[in-house]
């Protein structure tokens, strides 16, 4: 009865009060969100906000301390076998298996869900074109860089042909090209109505993936919407970064602050945020400021994270 409600409803994944303590921490916090089918979902958040631990739950690796989670109309706690079923997984590390071939990787692995072997060899092979590793079927592990181990790591994570797939950090230290190539394969697994969860800490890649994003802090969730509704909401349209000579630093706070929908200094860089940068440009220059340097650009996504997580590292 539950999966037919959630089918109605087009929801994927339901958290309610979900909560994850080890011990004395509490890694989440309490938090609750919805996932819809379809949709592309990112967990932004600093190091140690809960992110990593809260898709844990998803797939059943970490069992929640409270709350409720349902995912594909599925309880968590009692049906997480037949939730593992029905989902793919891209972990954070690389755990494939070393003494395999690419093409036998896939092949093992499909065994696991009892996908006869005929129909299992056939969908390895499209994986492996779909992420351009076709030419290195027989290669082994051991051998493929590491963008080409993600790329095989996502193959694998399809190879079940999965309703929800959920990805940890997945282009973490891989170089523009195959950062780009996984964003364009993740991107076309949408029309095939593949709903799909990330993690990352790449702003420009959650700009890109990502319908909807959830900022984690400290177990908790600070903000929730759209990349576009973020910045508008927590920013500004543009942003103008200027540096003055320094005995002009507070004048130009004083001078472009008012004009300004919040500001930001970063050392001796200022960065004003407002609907029209150009305007506060030549409110600076009509001022007689001294500028060393400058630089007006849209507002991005990094800019609302760093307002709303700050900037002191994380360990």
């Amino acid at each position: 009865m539950i999966l037919l409600d959630k089918a109605k409803n087009n929801t994927v994944v339901s958290a309610d009060n979900l909560t994850k303590q080890y011990n004395s921490l509490t890694a989440v916090n309490n938090i609750s969100f919805q996932i819809k089918r379809g949709e592309r979902f990112g967990f932004l958040g600093p190091n140690g906000a809960g992110k990593t631990t809260t898709i844990k739950m998803l797939y059943g690796m970490s069992p929640l301390t409270a709350g409720t989670l349902e995912v594909i109309g599925l309880d968590v706690l009692t049906q997480v076998r037949e939730i593992k079923k029905r989902i793919g997984v891209v972990p954070q590390e690389t755990n494939l298996d070393t003494e395999l071939s690419v093409i036998d990787n896939l092949l093992v692995y499909a065994n696991y869900f009892g996908i006869p072997r005929n129909i299992a060899r056939k969908r390895a092979e499209e994986l492996l074109d779909f992420i351009h590793l076709e030419k290195r079927a027989d290669t082994m592990v051991d051998a493929l860089s590491g963008g080409m181990k993600r790329r095989l790591l996502l193959a694998r994570a399809l190879i079940n042909n999965p309703e929800l797939l959920i990805l940890d950090e997945p282009t973490t230290g891989l170089d523009p090209q195959a950062r780009h190539l996984i964003w364009d394969r993740l991107i076309s697994l949408r029309e095939q109505g593949v709903t799909v969860v990330i993690t990352t800490h790449y702003m420009d890649e959650a700009s890109t993936l990502c319908d909807l994003l959830v900022i984690m802090d400290e177990g908790k969730i600070i903000a929730e919407g759209s990349p576009a509704e973020l910045i508008a909401r927590y920013i500004s349209q543009e942003a103008l970064e200027i540096r003055v000579i320094p005995d002009q630093i507070q004048k130009a706070i004083d001078i472009l602050s008012p004009k300004s929908e919040s500001y930001e200094a970063q050392d001796e860089t200022l960065l004003f945020f407002a609907p029209s940068a150009d305007k506060l440009l030549k409110i600076a220059e009509e001022a007689k400021l001294k500028i060393e340097y400058m630089l007006v650009r849209r507002a991005t996504l990094e800019d609302v994270f760093l307002k709303l997580t700050g900037r002191r590292l994380r360990d």
